[in-house]
């Protein structure tokens, strides 16, 4: 009689180790974080700027749960994608930018691993933030619901929104409720500001994911995962991050011009050469036809140009706070 096959071994592909905070962290993929602070910092600075008080600590417990939220999304979607297989298909050629955080795909981690630490990131994000809207007001708890329902709705079924050609304007939405809820936490309430002046940020945030999408775009195709990129391909995916860089920068323009922001907003446009230069590097690529590795310049400069325009911009509202 043959005897039965060994367990498997902690720490094996087959049965990761216990989740280590190292792996935590490479599931929350840090590098990304920098978006989030830049736009916690971008409403930070749209609050500061209305002379209606400004309260640190509030600031510093939003900017903390912020991040949370952030982290919880991406290891919920490096989740979904162990599940559909789509990360393990891809062999991601721009890593870290593409193809997930790998350590499900390296055996550091099970995808239960990820689904565990999402689960309980967004538990904390939920308290943290009941507790914050005691001291800030109601609104933040719509804010927080609504930005925690996207981070869910994104990857999981049945909506995944990432697969519905829908990921991008997901994303905006959340970004966007990023820097609203930083302002909301200081104000309390809705306010025109930033609910006008958010929206560039968000649009280039939402090209960041964008043409992320096109290195992933043949692995996600095969597990049904229709991204934008999945359906426009790489010309349509050229087109539409040029429209949305042109209308991000266009949207400040106007809001400037109607005097939504304050005189210094025009400092946004900092980031639009950055912006302009990737669309350039994109349609290079298509035109050539050059490998996906072509790419790492041009998503280098979308996150940049989405890191310079928060930053710009929020200086353009502290300039404002500090002649108060």
């Amino acid at each position: 009689m043959m005897n039965p096959p060994p367990s498997p071994q902690p720490g094996s592909p087959c049965q990761p180790a216990a989740l280590s905070l190292t792996t935590a962290w490479r599931l929350a993929r840090p590098g990304f974080l920098w978006v989030t602070v830049a736009g916690v910092l971008l409403g930070s600075a749209m609050a500061a700027a209305c002379g209606c008080g400004f309260d640190a600590p509030r600031a510093a417990v939003a900017l903390v749960l912020a991040l949370l939220a952030h982290a919880a999304a991406n290891a919920w979607n490096d989740h979904h994608d162990a599940v559909s297989g789509a990360d393990a298909l891809n062999p991601a050629p721009l890593a870290p930018f593409t193809g997930g955080s790998r350590v499900i795909q390296q055996g550091q981690a099970s995808a239960a691993d990820a689904r565990r630490l999402a689960l309980t990131l967004a538990a904390l994000v939920a308290l943290g933030g009941l507790w914050l809207a005691l001291q800030a007001g109601g609104v933040l708890i719509v804010i927080g619901l609504a930005g925690l329902l996207l981070g869910w709705a994104y990857s999981a079924p049945p909506l995944r929104l990432m697969a519905r050609g829908l990921g991008e304007l997901t994303v905006a939405a959340a970004w966007w409720l990023i820097v609203v809820g930083a302002d909301a936490t200081q104000r309390g309430q809705w306010h025109l500001v930033p609910a006008v002046s958010a929206v560039p940020f968000a649009l280039l945030v939402a090209n960041i994911l964008l043409i992320n999408g096109v290195p992933d775009a043949p692995f996600d195709a095969r597990v049904a995962k229709r991204t934008l990129a999945v359906r426009l391909g790489p010309t349509g995916v050229a087109a539409a991050y040029t429209a949305l860089a042109l209308l991000a920068h266009g949207a400040l323009l106007v809001a400037w011009r109607a005097q939504i922001p304050p005189s210094t907003a025009w400092w946004g446009l900092a980031s639009a050469p950055l912006s302009l230069a990737a669309a350039a590097r994109l349609w290079r690529f298509v035109a050539r036809s050059e490998p996906v590795t072509a790419l790492r310049p041009a998503i280098g400069l979308t996150i940049a140009a989405a890191l310079v325009h928060a930053l710009a911009l929020a200086a353009a509202f502290v300039a404002v706070a500090l002649q108060r």
